[in-house]
């Protein structure tokens, strides 16, 4: 009887403790990182449709091809796993990857503006258009993904759930996903 009651109070205790809400936030980062991943994936996908698009029209615009290809093969070098969320460096070299990358996407079109045949090219728009909504995806995953971070990281840090990650789980805060250095200038642009 004594076992009974016991054994009734600790599934009660353990339930209460916020252990399976920890576990489930965790995988709710894990998830929001994939999705970010996918997103950039999904950008990835499209520069080389673009940079031969281009290429039919620009073929004097080789140093801007050769620049997107190369970041495009950088940021497939940078590969985050789930247990580098609560790396700021390898978070840094990511975002830094994708800075580069979106930087070259932008030089690239600004080349397509030169070329009124280009900008006219059913294919060319099509991409563009499908390049500008992933960017969008890629804003979107980002917040997403900063929120599940933010979530996780309170509930690890709030009693009594922080007394169950400090005795049982031992788990990190995660990185929320941040702005390159220098975006918070915003650009000039000039005519």
């Amino acid at each position: 009887m004594l076992r009974n009651a016991l054994l009734i109070f600790l599934t009660l205790l353990l339930a209460g403790c916020g252990y399976n809400d920890i576990q489930q936030k965790e995988e709710a980062v894990f998830k929001a990182w994939a999705d970010v991943e996918a997103t950039y994936q999904r950008r990835a996908d499209l520069i080389p449709n673009l940079v031969e698009t281009v290429k039919a029209y620009a073929k004097h615009e080789q140093e801007t091809l050769q620049n997107v290809t190369a970041a495009r093969a950088r940021v497939g070098q940078i590969q985050i796993s789930t247990k580098d969320l609560n790396n700021p460096k390898r978070m840094s070299e990511f975002s830094a990857a994708q800075q580069q990358m979106s930087g070259a996407l932008s030089r690239l079109l600004l080349v397509a503006e030169r070329y009124p045949d280009l900008k006219a090219s059913q294919n060319f728009r099509d991409l563009q258009h499908q390049l500008e909504g992933t960017e969008n995806r890629i804003n979107v995953a980002r917040q997403r993904y900063n929120e599940a971070v933010r979530i996780f990281n309170s509930a690890i840090r709030s009693f009594p759930a922080n007394l169950t990650n400090n005795f049982l789980l031992h788990l990190e805060r995660k990185e929320p996903f941040k702005a390159a250095v220098g975006s918070e200038v915003a650009p000039q642009v000039k005519f």
